[in-house]
């Protein structure tokens, strides 16, 4: 087990967000998960999630040795935008969970990328995420990083912290948007009444910022491009479902009827920019449209 011994020099923040900043290698979910299970003691004593650190604290964390990893590599077709030795840029299939979770322990990206790329993958996200850098949704299709070793997932999930990594979404929404391009600033946080679903009436929210072009309309639907300035869980469809627009088939934050026989929402990671890890150049990766979608427009342009 390896210990970290860290002294606050603020006061007011919360423990995890604390660590976060301090500890770049962890993920905030990681770092939460130790505190849980009483691995963070502030003063010689155990703190629970909602602590708010004092300056002077003396921090102790406790990082338990590394997990035998029992998520089994499965052979299943990936297609590869990009790969190097430091990196692996995917396009991600619609219906394919990113990381194993209770009830989807198999078929995930995760099986597919521990085939692929063996033991060739960064492992500071834990032994069901190895190489996760960022996630998108099930149902969501497109661009998505993987980080074949540590050093080049503490450099681009720094990025990643500090917005500087390019992520543009292509999506069809309902109704016709009344301005061609505008921005939706609007902190995301747990819904208060429904655990599993996002809000932007949420107490404690964070900061979210969803800039957005319209591409195409459609009368009762548009075709967009949104830019991603954060990256919260599910931003784009809490933000478009926010200022009365859903994203089409998204039964979450939409209606619960949809028109046309869609599985999930029309979400899709089209453009992923990155700095490489390596050389410092600037890489910009372009997933194409999934078929269903490209049918989906040429259906609504008739």
């Amino acid at each position: 087990m390896e210990e970290i011994y860290l002294t606050a020099g603020c006061s007011g923040e919360r423990i995890d967000r604390f660590l976060s900043g301090d500890l770049e290698n962890l993920s905030r979910s990681y770092i939460q998960k130790l505190v849980k299970d009483g691995s963070v003691s502030v003063n010689g004593r155990s703190v629970k999630a909602n602590y708010k650190v004092s300056e002077g604290d003396e921090i102790i964390v406790q990082i338990p040795d590394p997990e035998i990893l029992d998520v089994q590599p499965e052979d299943i077709p990936l297609d590869i935008l990009y790969e190097d030795d430091d990196i692996l840029v995917v396009n991600k299939p619609k219906g394919m969970v990113v990381h194993p979770a209770p009830g989807h322990y198999s078929h995930t990206l995760v099986n597919a990328i521990l085939w692929h790329c063996g033991e060739r993958l960064s492992g500071i996200n834990g032994v069901l995420r190895p190489g996760i850098v960022h996630r998108i949704d099930m149902d969501t299709t497109g661009s998505l990083l993987v980080c074949k070793n540590d050093r080049a997932h503490q450099i681009l999930a720094e990025e990643l912290k500090e917005h500087s990594i390019t992520r543009r979404y292509h999506a069809i929404v309902h109704g016709n948007l009344k301005d061609d391009t505008g921005t939706v600033n609007a902190p995301i946080g747990r819904h208060p009444a429904d655990r599993k679903k996002m809000s932007t009436k949420a107490p404690n929210g964070r900061p979210a910022v969803t800039h957005y072009r319209v591409l195409e309309r459609f009368g009762n639907y548009t075709y967009i491009e949104c830019e991603l300035e954060t990256g919260r869980t599910h931003q784009i469809r809490v933000h478009m479902s926010g200022i009365g627009h859903p994203i089409l088939g998204d039964t979450v934050y939409g209606p619960a009827k949809c028109p046309f026989r869609l599985q999930g929402q029309t979400l899709h990671a089209k453009i992923l920019g990155i700095r490489h890890p390596s050389t410092g150049e600037y890489m910009e990766f372009d997933a194409p449209l999934p078929e269903y979608f490209i049918a989906l427009l040429e259906r609504l342009r008739k």
